[in-house]
């Protein structure tokens, strides 16, 4: 039974979903505009930040301009990018952002827009979003599916509610998955560490990805004039010469992998302060049974090197929702399975780069692979905006 709070919570949705960021929100737009009646919840504020790359590639920006929502993302002020250059050494390699199914040009906004504009959308398609909610527990029947789960609200309030499915999209530590057991077959070998940061007065050139062996920097520009720099480097490193301070090790991994971007970066001024990312292993989950799915870093998770993170959520927000409208169990084995399909070679050439365990003639070689793999995504992606 609900206990009395400021929202009012119903008894029973179509959908609940646990978490409203990029995945949740969604697949919250998605359902609703399907009529669903959904609910989700989120620990956190309405529009609050949280870690990413920003990136938006190809496939993202299709998905934004076909949900009404790309205008928005402009609107708040995020540049364009139509140029990318990837520096191997002492060699640059530019290349232009072409027109393609209709996106002419990438993005990078970041997350207090992002999932804003997608928590706003998915609203109004009619989805009720609470933030300020923690989950507690899932209610199983005697058969063991999934009929709905008590949370906590913002006031110390405790719910029960009914859904004919929940859906995990909290995060690569999800708690929806450790509590239907959801089961990892399969896990990244490699993994990077990171420390970021946001910059301002970085000239705008676009993407920039810089690689030396053992390292690799990125600057990505997004709202507000900043640039999003992370320097990536490996777990073992970041243990060894982190006591010299973030600041320090930020700098030097600058200077080894671009000296002329590391004079850029300082003279550049930091509006806060840098933060760090230990990294964590990708992996493939177990994502759907009976009456729960899991979408976004909570089913499948790769390291962030690629930045390609953000994509993976909205693209597999949509393959969910045509599982959940279709309900048979047929269906979220096809959404596991056309995920995956979609994710494999990705996540095999992350994992490469992420080892580290390359010259700059292999690096090379491992981006030619990436560049296909993508091709093959965003095509599907735009086919099944064409359906």
């Amino acid at each position: 039974m609900t206990v009395t709070s400021k929202y009012e919570f119903d008894e029973k949705y179509d959908a609940l979903i646990v978490g409203a960021r990029a995945a949740g929100a969604a697949t919250a737009l998605l359902l609703a505009s399907q009529g669903l009646k959904v609910l989700a919840i989120d620990r956190q504020a309405y529009g609050s930040d949280t870690i990413s790359t920003h990136a938006l590639m190809r496939g993202a920006v299709i998905q934004l301009t076909r949900w009404g929502l790309l205008d928005e993302i402009i609107k708040a002020g995020t540049p364009a990018v139509r140029y990318t250059t990837f520096y191997y050494g002492d060699e640059a390699i530019g290349l232009d952002i072409k027109p393609e199914y209709g996106a002419n040009s990438l993005f990078a906004p970041r997350r207090t827009v992002l999932d804003r504009v997608l928590v706003d959308g998915a609203r109004r398609a009619g989805a009720h979003i609470y933030h300020g909610g923690s989950l507690r527990a899932l209610d199983f029947d005697p058969d063991g599916r999934v009929t709905g789960a008590s949370f906590q609200d913002a006031e110390g309030n405790a719910h029960s509610i009914k859904a004919d499915i929940v859906i995990g999209a909290d995060g690569r530590r999800s708690t929806v998955a450790d509590l239907v057991n959801a089961q990892t077959y399969r896990r990244s070998e490699y993994r990077t560490s990171a420390i970021y940061g946001y910059l301002s007065g970085i000239t705008d050139e676009g993407f920039r990805w810089y690689y030396r062996p053992g390292v690799s920097v990125g600057a990505i520009p997004t709202n507000a004039g900043e640039t999003c720099v992370f320097v990536s480097l490996l777990p073992e490193r970041l243990r060894r010469e982190i006591a010299k301070g973030s600041e320090s090790l930020f700098e030097t991994i600058l200077a080894e992998t671009s000296p002329d971007f590391a004079r850029e970066a300082g003279r550049a001024s930091r509006p806060d302060r840098l933060r760090r990312h230990p990294g964590e292993n990708g992996f493939f989950r177990q994502s759907f049974g009976p009456g729960w799915a899991l979408v976004g870093d909570a089913g499948f998770f790769k390291d962030p090197l690629t930045a390609h993170g953000i994509t993976d959520a909205l693209r597999d927000a949509e393959l969910l929702a045509a599982a959940v409208n279709d309900a048979s169990m047929s269906a979220f084995k096809r959404y596991q399975d056309e995920r995956d399909a979609l994710s494999q070679e990705h996540f095999n050439v992350t994992d490469a780069i992420a080892s580290f365990n390359w010259d700059l003639d292999t690096v090379k070689d491992h981006h030619r692979r990436l560049s296909k793999t993508l091709k093959v995504e965003t095509a599907a992606i735009a086919a099944r905006a064409a359906a």
